[in-house]
């Protein structure tokens, strides 16, 4: 396999790629990037355990650190990859993921189930509006079935019997985390509880607004971000980007 991508991206389900899609296609006008996807079969049982020994396995192809991104699930993959083989990373970007890394739309949905008399579909449609604001009818429709199915994909073993918990606390390689300010179900105080463990060279930013879902909705600004914290460790293709010198003289 060739040694030239510089960023992965963590998808954690098949059915949420397509949210992802469009700040890749900017990522990958500066950086060779390669994207992921955490896949199981029906009769499979899944675990982010699993997930990060497959990706472990995947950069195992590559003689050098590679810089981990990824949104939600996929990010908690990502960060558990990172805190589990560190000398395979070289930096990590988490978008929408909770200082309690677990802590994903799939919790909100569940709490919802446990704490309210509501059918599963009035749920889902709840958790559209939470994720992406208020939709038409048909689209909403579309995107309950697209978390129904998320449901089912996710590697974190989350149930109405029992939430999961990851381990909280940063890692030794840089790290940025992203969010958006009107983000319901990662918000404020769950991306501002990541400060405790920050070093130095750590970077929060929150899109202004963009729900959880930011990156599909503004991909050029999230893009600028990201390019602009790995500009500070050496990506020669992001080093003579018209765009990020732009935005760094800004």
């Amino acid at each position: 396999m060739s040694d030239d991508i510089d960023v992965l991206w963590i998808s954690s389900s098949h059915v949420l790629q397509r949210f992802d899609r469009p700040l890749l296609r900017y990522i990958s006008q500066y950086v060779n990037v390669a994207q992921w996807e955490y896949c199981h079969y029906k009769d499979e049982g899944s675990s982010i355990d699993e997930a990060v020994d497959l990706v472990d396995e995947f950069l195992g192809q590559y003689s050098h650190p590679i810089h981990l991104a990824g949104h939600g699930a996929g990010g908690a993959i990502a960060l558990s990859v990172a805190r589990r083989y560190p000398q395979k990373v070289q930096s990590l970007v988490l978008l929408a993921v909770a200082s309690q890394p677990a802590n994903t739309w799939h919790v909100n949905y569940y709490l919802q189930r446990q704490v309210f008399t509501m059918s599963r579909e009035q749920v889902l449609a709840s958790s559209v509006r939470h994720l992406f604001g208020e939709q038409p009818h048909n689209t909403t429709k579309k995107l309950m079935a697209v978390l129904c199915r998320d449901l089912e994909q996710s590697p974190l073993s989350h149930s109405l019997f029992k939430l999961m918990e990851l381990p909280k606390g940063g890692v030794s390689m840089p790290m940025m985390i992203c969010g958006s300010k009107n983000d319901p179900i990662v918000n404020s105080p769950a991306l501002t509880g990541w400060l405790k463990g920050f070093k130095p060279e750590d970077h929060l930013w929150q899109c202004p607004q963009g729900y959880h879902f930011f990156h599909y909705f503004y991909p050029q600004k999230v893009c600028e971000q990201m390019l602009n914290f790995w500009q500070r460790y050496y990506l020669r293709p992001i080093l003579t980007s018209p765009l990020v010198s732009r935005n760094l003289a800004n």
